[in-house]
């Protein structure tokens, strides 16, 4: 989808010693989904049931998030895991495991679609999780489920950095799925065109 929306997609490995060549050479970050969050590094035991994500993967996307806080200029998008990655970095609460506490939890997993209200847009999403933000920390809460669920999150001291919990690689809806990766490769493209002349394209 990158690259329809006219940008050149990079995959990143998960090199924490290269953080910050990274950060520097790409004019956009993307997040992606994944399994889920070790929460031992914020203190709180990991839910029985989770899924843990690769440690490497969890400790090199909170060094991007970290090096990006210097970078505020760079347009960020987090897709589910990555939202809720930004939510714990900017001191969120996550519900580990939402049939535990949320009688609908099956409309968010497995590989669901359901509607979603907010700024961005009102819309069917593709949906596929068993966690999700209590609390979004110093992020602003831009979307929601009929049922209570943070779908998207937004620091609006930002030129673009957004969180959403659902798949817009997956969804249907325009605005929704292919327009966000719309919106970041032309946030992307004016960061870039905005830089000092020489930088390198990522």
């Amino acid at each position: 989808m990158v690259s329809e929306a006219g940008g050149a997609a990079v995959v990143l490995p998960c090199l924490s010693r290269c953080v910050e060549a990274y950060v520097q050479r790409c004019d956009g970050i993307i997040l992606s989904g994944g399994d889920d969050p070790i929460m031992e590094h914020w203190g709180v035991p990991t839910h029985p049931k989770a899924h843990k994500v690769d440690p490497l993967r969890q400790a090199f996307e909170l060094a991007v998030l970290e090096a990006l806080d210097a970078r505020r200029e760079t347009p960020v998008l987090g897709i589910c895991l990555g939202m809720q990655l930004m939510g714990l970095h900017r001191g969120g609460a996550l519900d580990q495991y939402l049939p535990d506490s949320l009688p609908t939890a099956g409309r968010h997993w497995p590989k669901t679609t359901h509607s979603v209200t907010g700024e961005l847009g009102e819309g069917l999403v593709h949906s596929h999780h068993r966690q999700a933000l209590a609390d979004a920390g110093s992020m602003r809460i831009v979307a929601t489920a009929a049922d209570g669920v943070i779908e998207a999150i937004r620091d609006d001291s930002r030129p673009f950095y957004l969180g959403v919990q659902w798949h817009p690689e997956r969804t249907e809806d325009q605005q929704l799925g292919a327009g966000l990766i719309g919106r970041l490769v032309e946030m992307s493209s004016s960061t870039r065109r905005a830089s000092p002349a020489g930088k390198p394209a990522g």
